[in-house]
């Protein structure tokens, strides 16, 4: 099972995390976040410790973002991921998609992050099946788009039918280990963890995600 952790800002941290054997690590571009990662300092950090990521992929976390600040981000940080939690459309993928194929900028995977709540209807997938490398399932109906430690209902993931693979997100706790390795579904491609693993926003308790990680199947 993979392993993301996301809402880093810290570079002594990030280090600490990376120490675990995690998947992913994400850097949250939204500047309404309190975790908002924009900083010299950490991009400085990054350009100069890229050894550190050599078995770890970069996920920047974007939030109805302009097209340009994307690449921009994208370039500056040498992200691997590019992670589309807003409202943004199947078109904004396809274009994000097209303009890295056509062109000499560092390029970045696609990840659409869904909103689930009881409502959800998983068919709206679909149209962004062709664009993305994997989705990431969060809870529903927050106004902080992510990082609110609020779980959604997980039996709901039977009604995914799709072929993209997910992360499953929200509210995951050091506590979930044992529900979490006991879903049974073919798509689930790992976990993405966020404030319920912190001392403070952005400053992740290195040793509660390390039992956690650990315990994961």
């Amino acid at each position: 099972m993979q392993r993301k952790v996301c809402g880093l800002t810290q570079p002594d941290n990030i280090e600490a995390v990376l120490g675990l054997g995690v998947d992913y690590v994400g850097f949250i571009f939204y500047s309404k976040s309190k975790r908002y990662a924009e900083s010299p300092v950490l991009k400085k950090w990054v350009a100069e410790h890229q050894d550190l990521f050599a078995d770890v992929a970069k996920v920047g976390v974007f939030v109805n973002a302009e097209v340009d600040y994307v690449l921009n981000t994208v370039h500056d940080y040498e992200l691997d991921y590019v992670q589309l939690h807003g409202a943004e459309s199947p078109g904004y993928c396809q274009e994000l998609k097209l303009l890295w194929s056509v062109n000499t900028l560092r390029g970045a995977k696609i990840v659409k992050a869904f909103s689930v709540d009881q409502n959800f209807n998983f068919a709206t997938t679909l149209a962004y099946a062709s664009s993305c490398a994997f989705f990431v399932f969060d809870t529903g109906g927050q106004a902080d788009h992510g990082g609110t430690g609020v779980k959604w209902d997980w039996d709901k993931l039977r009604e995914y039918e799709g072929t993209t693979p997910f992360l499953l997100s929200g509210g995951i706790g050091p506590a979930d280990a044992a529900k979490i390795n006991v879903i049974d579904h073919q798509q689930l491609l790992g976990v993405d963890v966020n404030s319920r693993f912190e001392v403070s926003p952005g400053n992740k308790d290195v040793d509660a995600l390390s039992v956690f990680l650990a315990e994961l199947d």
